[in-house]
This record gives C-alpha cells, structure tokens and sequence, in this order.
C-alpha cells in the first residue's frame, strides 16, 4: 500500500478505527473474506483463544479437525439475490475447538478495501445452556413428581418454589439478575359469574398458551393459584422484564376466547421485580412483585407496574 495516497490513508485509517472498537468488545469478532475464507481480523478477545490470525482461514483457526469450510457456512445467507446485505443472521453452535456454545451474528458489510466481508459476533453463552440444561431436568423431575397445574399444563405453586429455587442459586453462582413477573386476572369472577366456570376454565387455558408462546423454555410459568400466574426469568434483568410483562399484557388484552358462541376477553395487572445476581430469595421476589401487581390494579388495571427491591444491608 502506498502510504503517502491520501485515499489509501484514508481507507487504512478507516479500517484502524474499525479494528478499535471491534477489539474493544467481550465477545469473539471476526471478518473474513465471503470468497476465500481468509481471516482478515480477530479481535482480541479471539487472539487470546485462538492465536494469530497468520493468513489462516477462518475455518482452520475457530474449529478443530477440519478439512474444509464448515458444513454449516452460511456466507450464501449473508446477500441477497441482488448482492446486498441480506441482514443479520442469529443462530447458535457449540465451537468444536473449545466446546463452548456461542449465539452467533453474522451479517455481510463492506471492508474498507470495498469487498463484501463477513463479520461474526459470537456470544458465549455456554452458562446459559448449562443453566437452561440443569433447569430442564430439574423441570423433567418436578413433572415427575406431579407438580403441573392440571388445568393449565404450567408449574403449579409447589413446582414454582423447587424450579424457582433452583433458578436463583445458579444465578448467584454465575452472578447474574434473576426477574419475576406476577399477574393477576382483572374481574376474573364476573366471567365464571356470568358465563360459568367452565367459561373460565376455557379463558385460563388461553391465557396460559400465551404465556408460553412469549416466554423461553428456560423460564418459569407458574399458576400459583385462581387467576394468579407468576414467571421466574433466570439471567433477565428489570428492564428486560418489564418490556415482556408489556408484551404479554398486551396480548391478552387482544385474546379472544371463543365459548359457546360468545367472546370472552379478559385483561391483566402485572407486577415485575428483579434481583441482580440472584442476591433476593425467591420469597421476596413473590412478595416484591404482589406490590407491583396491586399497585397496578389501583391504578386502574390492565398494566404494568415495577417494585424494586431494597437489598438489605447486614449490620455487624
């Protein structure tokens, strides 16, 4: 490169910046060339892992045993028909190098030499699996035990504390937030009052699926009793909570229940709290969010109301 071309400063400078910020993050980064799968940056994050990049390709540095591109390449995703970014592509894989899991994005941008590149960002996410794995057993050993709502198919109270529990001492192992979110149907009686239980019943089940179409099977769906549902999100801070208490408000203020040629609608109050790196029993998450969720029900129902927890100070 010509070093005294104003363009060539220019590009060189452009991509200098680039590689600043890119090695500034806590994840894996890389950019290699869509062609010929040669690594043109690892950030630093990866050099510690990996080495060098040495004009490797990115298949031969990242994985082990491998002979060729990887089967799961998906560079062709990466442009459209037209040769334009086609946007970001999220998906996860577990490094045959390191056995680590990472929740990939991969999406085409131009280098600043002007070609087509492929940036990854990988996450390691390999707590998170190992905690979505222990929280699935120890789901599979509560169903075994009975402990499903019969109505609904969701944890029942009993299921909730030893699922809930468990949740929160790996939180604290691993230091991460832990956030409950209890709701309460509005005026659920005038609907078996008026229409039967069986009406409720039907209303219930509908709100339970939305429940689990909106939440990850790492969380914790619970009928705590009545009309009163609660979810335990492991590795899910206030803020992330407060927006999918919004969502599912939302959407069961659009349910429709169809019964006996009626249509039964039904709205909730919502109380959210968190606990960063699991510091608060799961206890004072229920009760912290029952003050949220009748805070919100004065208010006048069908919303979302926030309890912080106070963390309590030991005194000597």
């Amino acid at each position: 490169m010509d070093e005294t071309n104003p363009s060539q400063q220019q590009t060189r400078a452009s991509q200098s910046a680039l590689e600043t910020v890119l090695d500034s993050l806590d994840a894996l980064v890389y950019v290699a060339d869509m062609q010929t799968h040669e690594l043109l940056f690892l950030n630093a994050y990866g050099r510690a892992r990996w080495g060098e990049v040495d004009h490797r390709k990115c298949w031969e540095t990242l994985q082990q045993g491998q002979e060729g591109p990887c089967s799961f390449c998906n560079n062709h995703r990466l442009l459209d028909s037209h040769g334009q970014p086609a946007g970001v592509q999220v998906w996860e894989f577990r490094n045959t190098h390191n056995q680590r899991w990472y929740q990939c994005r991969d999406q085409a941008i131009r280098w600043p030499d002007g070609r087509w590149v492929r940036l990854e960002i990988a996450t390691d996410i390999s707590d998170i699996k190992l905690l979505q794995a222990q929280l699935r057993n120890a789901q599979h050993r509560a169903e075994q035990l009975a402990h499903e709502d019969e109505l609904t198919g969701l944890a029942n109270r009993r299921a909730l504390f030893a699922l809930g529990q468990s949740a929160i001492e790996q939180a604290r192992r691993l230091g991460h937030p832990v956030a409950l979110i209890g709701l309460d149907a509005d005026h659920f009686k005038q609907i078996n009052d008026q229409h039967g239980h069986a009406a409720g019943d039907a209303v219930l089940t509908a709100l339970a699926s939305i429940l689990r179409s909106l939440t990850r099977a790492a969380d914790i769906c619970a009928r705590l009793g009545g009309e009163e549902f609660a979810i335990v999100l492991p590795g899910t801070d206030l803020a992330a909570a407060t927006e999918l208490a919004e969502r599912l408000r939302q959407a069961i203020a659009h349910m429709r229940v169809e019964y006996q040629g009626k249509q039964l609608l039904l709205t909730c109050s919502f109380g959210v709290t968190a606990s960063e790196q699991g510091a608060a029993s799961l206890e004072q998450l229920l009760s912290s969010a029952d003050i949220a969720t009748y805070r919100a029900k004065h208010l006048g129902r069908d919303r979302v109301a926030v309890e912080h927890i106070i963390p309590v100070t030991k005194t000597e």
